[in-house]
């Protein structure tokens, strides 16, 4: 579904924007990198080994995952995108490598520093997936790695950034240490800050400018199972905000949208709809436009409906997408 008429001013603030504006847009992404990995096939018959199908693999692509998928976004996007975290010397390393540097992203800040290479291994037959290997490690990176990451973190930022995101996946890279080094000091550059949480405990993200959790991730936090419901998520949010001194809570909504719950106001952006065909990596859509918005001196709210804009294209795609600036600039015609 297009932008309606009566949208009008947003069309043009949005078209404005990816036109003139978002080519300028310096964002730093720091978090768990990972390749996603995806084989495609059919089934026709059952193995005579054992009851499990046959897939004859027709099929593969490598696309980039987790904090990787968020740059990825940011590059197709047309943002200068610098992107640290770390990787394994192995050959899901060398394909993650590869394709970043492909994809038009800054790099020098991805170091080897862990035993394997996280990867999502997905195999589907026809449209249907049939298992996920998963290929990782989730302790936390030796110090020196974390001092290596925030060296060159300090540098860019005195080099000039727009914007930093903080992708974290639960894969070890967003330590305390390193999430409360990032916010302090691209608060003393005055760069806001944006976190994709995980986990119960988030006071790590202490002090960030901007936070985008799901609903399930609020439930977690509050620790209840919450209801879609905008009450309820407002006192949540004002929980969390009073808690761990966070401006504005931004929370994704499914099939509700996005709202945004800050001291003063609220605003709530509905879905924009499409046919789903997948929502992995709707998240980290959400995150990267809305903060390239942001750091492109976009007003709140227009960031906000421009990164349901994009999640709504990224969700009728089949896997792991990033969005193309000429993608969402198509639904503003």
């Amino acid at each position: 579904m297009r932008i309606t008429k009566m949208d009008a001013e947003l069309r043009r603030s949005i078209t404005t924007f990816l036109q003139n504006y978002v080519d300028k847009c310096r964002v730093m992404v720091v978090g768990d990198i990972m390749l996603d990995r995806y084989f495609y096939g059919n089934v026709t018959r059952i193995s005579p080994e054992a009851p499990v199908p046959v897939n004859l693999i027709g099929d593969k692509k490598n696309v980039l995952g987790g904090a990787g998928n968020v740059a990825h976004n940011l590059a197709r996007l047309g943002c200068k995108v610098y992107l640290a975290g770390l990787f394994a010397d192995d050959h899901h390393g060398h394909l993650l490598m590869t394709k970043m540097q492909k994809k038009g992203i800054d790099v020098e800040g991805v170091l080897i520093g862990c035993q394997n290479t996280t990867t999502k291994v997905r195999v589907l037959g026809g449209h249907q997936q049939m298992i996920r290997l998963d290929f990782e490690e989730t302790e936390p990176p030796a110090q020196s790695k974390i001092q290596e990451m925030l060296n060159y973190i300090t540098k860019r930022l005195k080099s000039g950034l727009d914007a930093i995101i903080l992708s974290d996946y639960g894969k070890g890279v967003c330590t305390e240490n390193l999430c409360q080094q990032i916010i302090y000091e691209a608060h003393r550059n005055n760069i806001p800050v944006f976190v994709d949480p995980k986990g119960n405990d988030w006071a790590k993200y202490a002090g960030a400018d901007y936070i985008t959790p799901n609903v399930k991730e609020v439930g977690v936090i509050i620790g209840k199972n919450l209801p879609n419901d905008d009450e309820l998520l407002r006192r949540s949010a004002k929980v969390i905000a009073e808690k761990y001194n966070i401006k504005s809570i931004m929370i994704t909504r499914s099939e509700k949208g996005i709202s945004l719950f800050q001291a003063d106001r609220e605003i709530h952006a509905p879905t924009v709809a499409q046919e789903v065909f997948d929502v992995s990596g709707a998240g980290d859509t959400v995150i990267a436009v809305f903060a390239a918005g942001i750091a492109g001196n976009l007003n709140v709210e227009d960031a906000i409906k421009l990164a349901n804009i994009a999640a709504g294209v990224e969700v009728s795609k089949l896997g792991t997408y990033a969005v193309s600036k000429s993608e969402i600039l198509s639904q503003c015609l």
